[in-house]
């Protein structure tokens, strides 16, 4: 089985990527959604979260508003340090947990999403790993566009990721997204058929 961690920064076109991917026929884990199932009411993580950053992180129904956590982890360093000691462990157990599922299922190719995919440490969990890169100005757009973020909102989130050259040298293979969706499938396809034996 080859597992493939799949990593850029926000706005990249990661998630993009990883949709193409599955197309292709990569069985999918995404760091977004092992977030989610890590944040369940009541759960460890979600306890050790609420206690970190208070009762007013969290939505009437009990889940944590995300955004909330996101204003405050995103604006200090030292927040979302916090954030990450308490989230990436819990988080890189589920993976590794879901990574063996999929083999004993017998999958050929895993695809593990993540945007903080060596922040996180998640890289020993793959055998390689893809990035997503596009010039800033563009992320800068997309995420405006996308998210109604202002610029400032989006440069504080890209300040808060890996340097983007450190990424790059430290993947194995750059998916170039620069262009249209086109292309970005294009570049996708081509690697895919280096990689992936038949």
């Amino acid at each position: 089985m080859l597992v493939i961690g799949l990593t850029g920064s926000i706005g990249t076109g990661k998630s993009e990527a990883a949709r193409h991917l599955e197309a292709l026929g990569a069985s999918l884990i995404s760091a977004d959604q092992v977030g989610h199932e890590a944040y369940t009411p009541n759960t460890e993580a979600w306890e050790r979260v609420v206690a970190a950053f208070g009762d007013g992180i969290l939505q009437e129904d009990g889940e944590i508003d995300r955004r909330k956590l996101g204003d405050i982890v995103f604006s200090d360093a030292g927040q979302l340090e916090k954030l990450n000691r308490i989230m990436h462990p819990r988080m890189a157990r589920m993976v590794a947990d879901k990574i063996e599922v999929l083999r004993s299922q017998g999958v050929d190719v895993v695809v593990v999403e993540a945007a903080l995919l060596f922040e996180a440490g998640w890289d020993s969990l793959v055998e390689e790993v893809w990035v997503t890169d596009s010039p800033e100005q563009n992320v800068i757009e997309r995420l405006k566009q996308r998210n109604g973020l202002s610029e400032e909102e989006v440069r504080k989130r890209i300040a808060s990721q890996m340097d983007r050259a450190e990424r790059l040298e430290r993947s194995d293979f750059v998916i170039d997204n620069s262009g249209d969706l086109v292309e970005l499938e294009k570049a996708i396809k081509e690697l895919w058929d280096r990689r992936v034996p038949l």
